[in-house]
């Protein structure tokens, strides 16, 4: 009887760690690996590991917008954080994933080289209103090329199309800026052109204000190019 508990414990064990090594293994790409691993699991911050098994970082995942499930890369939500940053700031990311943050450049890049991705932008202003726009297809390219934007396929949401003038440009910041001064001008950073239609990094103001044009978290065929708005996120999914 002894034998047999020694023998049962002996092929049990393997099995177990095994199992637990498994189980640790689970190192979700993005929100979409998070969902699929549990059908019920509810928007919030989780862990993702865009470069491999040592570049864990936090996430909003969206697990509900157009059914889900989506990977926050930008959140501005409350004007809690400051968004004028250079460059390095915004190759690593920032913030806190609970609240505003930018997952980084580098992160981004990365997840586009394993998947292919659809963007979706939403957005609130301070009376209420919620409209978005869609994009079909979304990548980064690498950051010898300045990290450039390719975004197409747009499908409005109500929100009309302030992204697509940005397609092929590089990223800028006050600290690199590959566009004709537009970081400093629009206190932001982003990819723009000459300059942008829209400025989601650009300072956290409260609704329309003119006092300096253009510098407002702004998405101008929507709300104008002086009106900041209350909220505004960047997500985005694997395309089915």
């Amino acid at each position: 009887h002894l034998l047999f508990k020694y023998l049962l414990s002996a092929l049990l064990l393997p099995l177990v760690l095994l199992w637990r090594s498994c189980a640790a293994l689970f190192l979700p790409l993005d929100c979409s690996d998070i969902y699929k691993h549990n059908h019920s699991t509810p928007s919030g911050v989780y862990t993702i590991y865009p470069v491999g098994a040592t570049s864990a970082v936090q996430v909003y995942c969206d697990m509900k917008s157009l059914g889900g499930p989506w990977t926050v890369f930008q959140r501005r939500i409350d004007g809690s954080v400051n968004f004028y940053r250079p460059w390095a700031h915004y190759k690593i990311g920032f913030g806190n994933a609970a609240g505003e943050y930018w997952l980084g450049l580098k992160n981004l890049y990365h997840l586009c080289c394993k998947k292919k991705f659809e963007l979706l932008v939403i957005m609130e202003d301070f009376e209420g209103s919620i409209e978005y726009a869609r994009y079909c297809w979304f990548s980064v390219g690498p950051e010898s090329l300045g990290y450039p934007l390719h975004v197409s396929g747009f499908i409005n949401g109500g929100a009309g199309d302030s992204l697509s003038y940005h397609n092929g440009q590089k990223f800028s910041t006050y600290d690199k800026d590959h566009s004709a001064n537009c970081p400093r001008l629009f206190l932001g950073a982003f990819w723009y052109n000459n300059c942008h239609l829209t400025n989601p990094n650009g300072v956290y103001r409260w609704g329309a204000d003119d006092t300096i044009k253009g510098v407002g978290v702004e998405w101008s065929k929507w709300k104008g190019s002086n009106y900041s708005l209350k909220s505004i996120n960047f997500m985005i999914r694997p395309v089915s």
